[in-house]
């Protein structure tokens, strides 16, 4: 059986984490989780599963009176604790944003396998990811749908005949607008993606295709390829999650319907395939047909950023990243136009002070300053 840590589990990967696992209880066995604030679901998970350490923001007596045989662990000094001193074998993270990086490293320094949903540990600090999980002999299994599919479609190849990733978008809920069209959206149009299932910062970052930019940066360092040699094309239909080009011009696609389950057990069985009775079958004749376009980088422009960001590397990861998230945080409150946000992350990272070969901490400082530096000016970037 496998022991699994699942950090974010009340979150849209989480929760799918958790069908995988009730699907085989035989082979998987939750042994700790984080819910941050949402203690119903943390209530109803335990009426069903014996966890016995739990992470959550901060100190709840109601919740220690409930379960006085839980461990409880505070805030991200919690995360981190449970990811270093917990016994399990692979790590689940499905936290949204920078505070996903931490126990990352603090799992790989434990030397336990993670499988990775947070896009943010390694567009922030990728580099810093992948030395420390070769010097402890660990395993990163990518849960993104698009990794996932090239993770599968890398399966008994070898690295040096790839001749390129080519990296499917959907092109999420305003793919049909013009960029003059975009300034009357509202919040509730962008939380509606058309084919996929979503978290709200992953669906407002695919409508805008920062999504799709972290993960151009998440695949260059998952797979080891150049930037020059990795595409993205436009895919509406969300049935071929990407594809991998070799020398010989064979293209090997992974296609399944559009259910993050897919990835999500694939990284927890590899080498293996499970039954996944969650997943209707892919019936091709009645989705008819497939398409594609190129993508348009005059129509988003974060994903132009996210390339040139991936290629300077530094502290510029993570200033992309908390640039986004904050404007993110703007819109959703109201205060600027779904149009706006890309003007303030291009604003933000313009402004940057970038550090080429930036430590850890340097990172963390770059995050902090582009969080300042939104909030007092803002409003001179739109």
């Amino acid at each position: 059986m496998k022991k699994l840590l699942v950090l974010g589990i009340s979150g849209s990967i989480g929760t799918q984490t958790v069908d995988v696992v009730d699907e085989h209880p035989q082979d998987f066995e939750i042994v700790g989780c984080s819910v941050y604030r949402n203690k119903d679901y943390l209530k109803s998970l335990l009426m069903n599963h014996e966890i016995k350490h739990v992470a959550i923001a901060c100190k709840d007596d109601e919740l220690e009176v409930l379960y006085p045989d839980v461990n409880f662990y505070y805030g991200e000094s919690g995360l981190c604790e449970m990811a270093s001193k917990l016994e399990y074998d692979v790590m689940v993270n499905a936290l949204v944003g920078i505070s996903g990086l931490l126990p990352t490293l603090s799992a790989l320094i434990s030397k336990k396998d993670v499988a990775l949903a947070n896009k943010e540990t390694l567009v922030i600090a990728g580099d810093i990811v992948n030395a420390l999980a070769e010097k402890n002999g660990c395993q990163i299994y990518p849960i993104d749908s698009e990794h996932s599919a090239i993770f599968q479609c890398l399966k008994g190849e070898k690295e040096s005949e790839v001749e390129r990733l080519i990296i499917t978008a959907s092109g999420g809920a305003f793919r049909h607008l013009t960029r003059a069209e975009l300034k009357n959206v509202i919040l509730q149009e962008a939380l509606h993606h058309p084919t996929w299932k979503m978290g709200k910062k992953v669906t407002i970052d695919s409508a805008t295709m920062m999504n799709k930019g972290f993960e151009v940066i998440e695949a260059h360092y998952l797979f080891g390829v150049d930037y020059q040699n990795i595409d993205v094309l436009q895919h509406s239909e969300s049935i071929i999650h990407s594809m991998v080009e070799f020398k010989d011009k064979s293209v090997i696609a992974q296609l399944s319907k559009p259910d993050m389950r897919v990835a999500i057990q694939y990284a927890l069985t590899y080498p293996n395939r499970y039954l996944n009775t969650h997943v209707e079958s892919l019936d091709l004749a009645k989705v008819g047909s497939l398409n594609f376009s190129n993508i348009d980088f005059n129509r988003y422009p974060l994903l132009a950023l996210a390339y040139n960001v991936g290629k300077r590397a530094g502290n510029l990861g993570a200033v992309l990243n908390a640039a986004d998230e904050t404007a993110i945080g703007l819109f959703t409150a109201g205060k600027i136009a779904f149009s706006d946000i890309d003007k303030i992350v291009i604003g933000t990272v313009r402004n940057a002070n970038y550090i080429p070969n930036a430590s850890l901490q340097e990172r963390f400082k770059a995050d902090a300053w582009a969080r300042k530096f939104i909030k007092e000016n803002w409003r001179g970037l739109l």
